[in-house]
């Protein structure tokens, strides 16, 4: 991974009582870290100096954390990304998170377990950008995701997916902005991936990806303006046949938001899990003054020689 590249894995899920919710996101070469984004300033930016878990709940326990660390506090196998008391594990099967972070901006933790069982890999990438220096790979689009957690005290099942992306250069140096989303059908799973590059044609992906993980290309439908968030003023937008709604707003912040909504896909009602990302908004130097309030760093673990 080059100097200011990055890659991140990314699991979300909806429980199937439509009560909770969850994404979970690994990354090397944080972002949307502040502390990375001055490290590349002053000439360095070493990816593994700036690693996270971010964590979200969404529901009656909702809670959040992501606090960066660095490549002390990493450790790295071919089945195992750990970052501090964190730690991701594959084991041929399934992925097991183990969680054990502080929250932020009120205090307090999230511990316990996420347990991803795919249905089935895809086994491919897209690249999102003309130059080929940002990929993403629908490793598997549908998943059974167990949660356990002992803090808060909170059990659940439901439908997940899981993703990764990789770049060579920061994401705010390849993109204005983008949207994607995706949606559990009957016999799989629809994602939609529209980016803005700053330079270039960008990807504007509609996948249909089966539950044997077979990956089919369809026209995108027509895009649909959705309304802005309430409190940050995110513009919103996907793709949608006969429109699209917002259900329900999970996060608004001053640079992205992820929202559920009701749409029409491949002609049928779907409940689709969202994002619109704005790296404009990002780089903005109030924004990056924010970003420790919600994202703080860990101090170096020293020896005791």
């Amino acid at each position: 991974m080059p100097p200011g590249g990055y890659v991140w894995w990314y699991v979300d899920a909806l429980s199937d009582d439509g009560r909770h919710g969850l994404t979970l996101i690994a990354f090397i070469g944080s972002v949307f870290s502040p502390y990375y984004a001055w490290s590349r300033r002053r000439g360095r930016g070493d990816p593994l100096q700036h690693c996270a878990l971010n964590v979200a709940l969404y529901g009656a326990s909702r809670r959040w954390a992501m606090t960066e660390r660095g490549s002390a506090a990493v450790t790295r196998t071919a089945s195992e990304f750990a970052i501090g008391p964190s730690a991701l594990r594959w084991d041929g099967t399934a992925l097991e998170i183990t969680v054990q972070e502080r929250t932020m901006p009120l205090a307090g933790h999230v511990r316990g377990t996420v347990r991803v069982r795919p249905e089935a890999m895809t086994g491919r990438t897209f690249t999102l950008d003309a130059a080929g220096r940002h990929r993403w790979s629908p490793l598997s689009p549908r998943a059974r995701v167990e949660v356990s957690l002992r803090d808060p005290d909170l059990r659940w099942s439901g439908l997940g997916y899981f993703d990764s992306n990789d770049g060579d250069e920061p994401l705010e140096t390849g993109f204005a902005r983008w949207h994607w989303c995706r949606a559990g059908l009957d016999d799989g799973t629809a994602i939609l991936y529209e980016v803005s590059p700053r330079e270039g044609a960008g990807a504007n992906l509609a996948l249909r990806i089966d539950r044997r993980g077979d990956v089919t290309e369809f026209a995108p439908p027509p895009p649909v303006t959705l309304p802005p968030t309430r409190i940050w003023r995110i513009a919103r937008g996907t793709r949608a046949e006969n429109g699209a709604r917002v259900r329900r707003t999970l996060e608004d912040t001053p640079f992205y938001a992820r929202s559920v909504l009701e749409s029409r896909l491949l002609g049928r009602p779907v409940t689709a899990l969202h994002e619109s990302l704005s790296l404009d908004r990002f780089r903005a130097p109030w924004v990056q003054a924010m970003l420790p309030f919600r994202m703080p760093r860990a101090r170096p673990v020293r020896s005791r020689g």
